[in-house]
């Protein structure tokens, strides 16, 4: 028979014997997730504290709360006009989101690569171009919005430059940072045969951050249908200037049928996008197994 006998393991007394340093209790270690926690916890308090933040307001307007939500039920559209208005607004919304996301997209593309830093050895350039992205994607797209708007005019046009402008920015710090992340063994495989500079990119780089930047784009597409809703009660078109309007005129039954026409486009295009993007993933996954 053989021998079962469970594994010797070695004592914890033994072990702070033959490693003193490193089983050696570390009290920064310790106290440091300690010390944010707190840090966070005051902070937030001061936060309150600051913005006058009353509980006792938001608790006695729970009340109110109810009541509205309870004169939105049950959702109505009102006429066969407004219907077919709302429809056609939401559509517009849905243009501006596609244009305004794959025009941002399409210009951040090359940007992505010049702010990298595996394929521009310029730190004074690329510093120069991130804090030039970060300008954009620093100020929010209502603003973009209102400054569109005072150049173009009011009307779906406007809300197009407005989240081209605010998401160009975004995208090219998304996608630096994922063409950074990419391996570069595959670039040194291709100059190791001859291939120049844009050859190890075009064939080394772009096939490994094409399906990160497709994700990338879908969910932004998905997010910015909510984003050209807000645009559009400033006058940057589509479906937020008549939700704004039923608001306005305290029509909350006609209010929830908008929202739900909303949050149903917005799960058609959560739906469609998951399947793009399992399906440009799973075709590269399997090209690469193969």
């Amino acid at each position: 028979m053989t021998d079962r006998s469970p594994v010797q393991k070695p004592h914890v007394r033994d072990l702070r014997q033959r490693h003193p340093v490193a089983m050696r209790a570390s009290w920064r270690a310790q106290a440091m997730p300690l010390a944010v926690a707190g840090a966070l916890m005051l902070l937030m308090i001061v936060g309150f504290a600051t913005l006058d933040v009353s509980w006792t307001r938001v608790l006695a307007g729970l009340g109110e709360f109810g009541r509205i939500v309870l004169l939105m039920l049950p959702p109505d559209y009102g006429s066969v006009d407004k219907l077919m208005l709302w429809t056609k607004a939401l559509g517009e919304t849905l243009a501006i989101t596609l244009l305004g996301t794959l025009a941002a997209a399409f210009l951040a593309f090359p940007f992505g690569f010049l702010a990298a830093r595996n394929v521009v050895p310029s730190w004074i350039f690329r510093f120069s171009l991130r804090r030039g992205l970060d300008a954009f994607r620093g100020v929010d797209t209502l603003i973009w919005a209102l400054i569109w708007i005072n150049v173009v005019g009011l009307g779906p046009f406007a809300g197009v430059l407005a989240l081209m402008t605010s998401d160009f920015g975004t995208f090219g710090k998304l996608f630096s940072e994922a063409i950074e992340t990419a391996d570069n063994r595959q670039v040194e495989g291709i100059r190791s045969v001859g291939g120049n500079d844009l050859h190890a990119v075009r064939f080394g780089i772009v096939p490994q951050i094409v399906p990160v930047i497709v994700s990338q784009v879908l969910y932004y597409i998905e997010s910015n249908t909510r984003s050209a809703t807000i645009i559009g009660i400033v006058g940057a078109g589509g479906i937020g200037l008549h939700l704004a309007e039923q608001i306005r005129t305290l029509e909350w039954q006609h209010v929830s049928f908008i929202v739900l026409m909303i949050l149903l486009a917005v799960a058609a295009i959560d739906a469609i996008s998951s399947r793009l993007r399992f399906a440009v993933i799973g075709r590269r996954t399997d090209g690469a197994g193969a």
